[in-house]
This record gives C-alpha cells, sequence and structure tokens, in this order.
C-alpha cells in the first residue's frame, strides 16, 4: 500500500448545490474558506436541502472574489449574488439549531423560487465565528461551523469507495454502480489507503494541517442522488444498510475539526498521528 496523500479537494459555497474541485484550498477553523456559506430557507424559515429537492444537484454556485457566488442551473439564466450588507439578521432553523443569518437580495429569492417552484430564500452566514457551535459532544469550547451538516470538512477515501463499490457489482442492484465519490459530497478525499483505514483514525495532518477526526459520518438519501441529473436509485444506502451499520446510522466517511490554520493542496502526505 503507497502513504496516503490528498488525492482531490471540493468545495460547495451553496449547501445542497453543485461544488467545486480545487487544487488548494485555505483552511479556516469552521471549514475551507467559502464552503457553505450560503443556504437555503423554506417558508418556515428551514434550510432546504436535496434531501425534498434532488435537483439542487444541478444548481452551480461559483464562489466569487469577496464571498459572492455566481448562480447557474437548467433553464436559468446566470444570477451573480453579492455578500449582503449585515444590516439585521434572521433566525433559521438549521436541523434544529437556531442560526443567525442574512437574507440576500430579492432577485435570489426569486431565481431560486421559480427554479424550484416553491418559495424560497437565500441566505449568508456573516459571521462563522460566532453563529453555529458544532455539538458540544464532539466538539470544544469555541469550535463552530458554516451550514455544513454538522463538522468542519467530510474526509473521504478512494480506498473505501472501491470497496463499497464492490458490494454494490455483488448486491440485488449490480446496475447502479460504480458510484462516484460525488454521492458523498466531501470536502477531502484521500487516496493510498486500505478500505476502511480512517475508521480508526482520531487525528490526522494534511500537509500543514492538524484535525482531529470527530465522528463517523451517518449517511441519508442525498447519497442515491445522481449528482449529474438528479435521479434518485438505492444505493449506496441499500449496501450500506448491509454492511456499514453502525447503531442507527449508515456510515461512510469521517467528519473533521481542524486543529490548526493554514493550507491544504492536492497531493499534499496525509499523516495519521493517533
Amino acid at each position: 500500500m503507497s502513504k496516503p496523500v490528498l488525492h482531490s479537494i471540493h468545495l460547495y459555497p451553496l449547501k445542497a448545490a453543485g461544488g467545486s474541485d480545487l487544487r488548494e484550498s485555505v483552511v479556516e477553523p469552521w471549514g475551507l474558506a467559502g464552503d457553505r456559506r450560503w443556504v437555503l430557507i423554506d417558508e418556515s424559515d428551514k434550510v432546504v436541502t436535496q434531501r425534498p429537492q434532488p435537483r439542487l444537484a444541478l444548481v452551480a454556485a461559483e464562489l466569487l472574489p469577496g464571498g459572492g457566488i455566481l448562480l447557474s442551473a437548467p433553464g436559468c439564466d446566470p444570477l451573480t449574488v453579492r455578500v449582503p450588507e449585515p444590516t439585521g439578521t434572521t433566525p433559521v432553523d438549521v436541523w434544529n439549531d437556531k442560526v443567525e443569518v442574512v437574507p440576500a437580495d430579492a432577485a435570489a429569492h426569486t431565481w431560486f423560487s421559480d427554479y424550484l417552484g416553491i418559495g424560497v430564500r437565500l441566505m449568508h452566514l456573516d459571521d462563522p465565528a460566532t453563529r453555529r457551535p458544532i455539538d458540544p459532544e464532539f466538539a470544544r469550547p469555541g469550535e463552530t461551523v458554516s451550514f455544513a451538516d454538522g463538522y468542519p470538512l467530510l474526509l473521504t477515501t478512494l480506498g473505501s469507495l472501491d470497496a463499497v463499490n464492490a458490494l454494490v457489482a455483488q448486491g440485488d442492484r449490480p446496475d447502479e454502480g460504480p458510484l462516484p465519490m460525488n454521492r458523498f459530497r466531501p470536502n477531502v478525499v484521500v487516496g493510498g489507503t486500505a478500505s476502511w483505514a480512517e475508521d480508526d483514525w482520531s487525528r490526522i495532518a494534511i500537509g500543514e494541517v492538524t484535525f482531529r477526526v470527530a465522528k463517523m459520518c451517518g449517511r441519508c438519501v442525498v447519497t442515491t442522488t445522481n449528482q449529474t441529473t438528479a435521479e434518485r436509485g438505492k444505493e449506496p444506502l441499500r449496501t450500506l444498510a448491509r454492511h456499514r451499520r453502525f447503531g442507527d446510522k449508515l456510515v461512510f466517511g469521517q467528519n473533521l475539526v481542524p486543529e490548526s490554520p493554514g493550507s491544504v493542496r492536492v497531493g499534499d502526505p496525509v499523516r495519521i498521528l493517533e
């Protein structure tokens, strides 16, 4: 087995929308710079994701200098959204966390409402250092997260994806495989490890940045969504339910919390510290 190495980096400026592949990224305490600083909410002020709205997979949100985003989607004219002025915040419900956010311009609300066919609003996380603490069961005082599901970064490995795809090929829906890594929407993908090696990690370094491995990542229906077509199948949840069930969670990947600032680059060595 070769030595672990950072294979790829993925950024999602808008939660639930398509991601961008990067060669390098600054790591901030709450995640990759620019990752998931924007989110959609519905008319009851709850976060909107691909779970009920798989067509969000077809939305591209390109991060612009200064933190704005350039939006595009099938059948829609592109729209540039600037970071809103912090004239006041609105509380929204992100997985039962009340988070203060700043509304985008009305044009963004209209753009997304027309695309999805439901009333939604686009919101921006103006101050990730204070707005949303990480679950205290897995965090240290003062640690925060953006609009990611719960933790600053998600790590997956090529070896474990190969293992999942081998199991899918042996299952009752082999036509759904092999699955690409984008089904799991990771931030960092590590190559050069054995399958499921990440299960045993508790602290790692990627290049110059050290991370605490907080907990395994439980997976949901989003993993069954083709990120290119927005169509849904049964895999990988069917396979994970048979082979990767831990308690009530179907697991793939590890959640990370940065311990130090710095940058990560594709090709960086990955060191297992604990």
